[in-house]
């Protein structure tokens, strides 16, 4: 099915089919056999990475079995022009070193101000609101700064893409709200892309972000510190009740990423009256829809508003972005959870 799905999405159905094998080889993850017409995919390999991660080495292998029977390639080396031409087209990794690599900030530039972020996260530590909020508020000055300045300079620049959390067959308003977060405000943007879980034959969503290797590293790092607090803000609400039901968990997580919401869009109104104002990067939105060419936007009811989900709102106001102590946000953000 997902072979019929990406030869539909970007190969506009001009492969045709061919037989899917699971090979227990572990020396590779993937392989195009054009003698027998099959593509070959390690078994060890699909159970135990992330789809989104087998999904990618389908498509190189695809993208391959194109430059064979599509474009005629087939004297070609296996990574020769014509193969690279189409990934290039498509934004598929023509690399052969494995797993498509996580994006790690290559430009000195962006592991600079990634670490004077980490720093202003740290004095966002602060028991003294007032200073934690300044501390947050010059992280966000400054991210905005400098993806101004990268836009402004017309350098080239490399985008990638990661996935995060875990993939779930439904996804709650709370997490549409975080997905709206790392969107309007942290330069990149999101997505929610199909995923099978093969382990429980079942499929699922998962949030995919598309951005500069910097600001991937700042989204997944708030995501996983915002997915935890809000957790973390649930458990202190029920203990404050007294109680353990997990009826009303769903509605108050909305609440938290609402007001949280709210709050940076009252930052963001600051910034433009200091002139910092961002316009989407067009270069971003190119590399975005070569790897998602045929996007649909869904409308979603949301949950009850109940006394749960205003207390939510009240509790994520007060959050104050900052670096983690003594726990783990999650599996990101590595450089800023030091």
């Amino acid at each position: 099915m997902t072979y019929a799905e990406l030869n539909a999405v970007y190969f506009k159905r001009a492969l045709r089919p061919v037989a899917m094998e699971l090979s227990d080889a572990t020396g590779r993850l993937g392989r195009w056999q054009p003698d027998v017409r099959a593509i070959e995919m390690g078994r060890q390999f699909v159970v135990e990475q992330p789809w989104g991660v087998v999904v990618e080495v389908l498509k190189h292998e695809m993208a391959h079995q194109y430059a064979h029977e599509v474009l005629g390639a087939g004297s070609e080396a296996a990574h020769g022009p014509a193969f690279r031409q189409i990934c290039e087209r498509l934004g598929i990794d023509a690399s052969a070193s494995g797993l498509p690599p996580e994006s790690e900030p290559r430009a000195e530039g962006d592991a600079r101000v990634l670490e004077r972020i980490a720093k202003l996260l740290a004095l966002a530590e602060s028991s003294n609101i007032h200073e934690a909020e300044a501390a947050m508020g010059a992280a966000q000055r400054l991210m905005l700064r400098h993806n101004l300045d990268a836009v402004r300079s017309r350098a080239p620049v490399g985008y990638g893409f990661r996935h995060l959390g875990t993939p779930t067959g439904r996804v709650g308003e709370h997490q549409r709200l975080l997905a709206a977060i790392l969107g309007e405000h942290f330069f990149v943007e999101v997505i929610w892309v199909p995923v099978y879980r093969p382990l429980e034959q079942k499929r699922g969503s998962v949030l995919e972000i598309c951005g500069t290797a910097a600001n991937l590293e700042m989204a997944a790092y708030v995501h996983a510190f915002l997915t935890h607090t809000a957790e973390h803000l649930w458990r202190d609400h029920q203990r404050a009740r007294g109680s353990r039901s997990n009826r009303d968990r769903r509605t108050y997580l909305a609440g938290v990423m609402t007001g949280f919401l709210e709050k940076l869009r009252q930052q963001k109104a600051t910034h433009k009256q200091e002139g910092l104002v961002w316009v989407r990067d067009a270069d971003l939105g190119h590399f975005y829809r070569q790897r998602h060419p045929h996007i649909q936007h869904t409308r979603h009811s949301g949950n009850r508003r109940t006394p749960a989900h205003a207390e939510g709102r009240e509790a994520g106001r007060r959050i104050v972005l900052h670096r983690p102590v003594g726990t783990h946000a999650g599996n990101n953000g590595r450089l800023l959870s030091k």
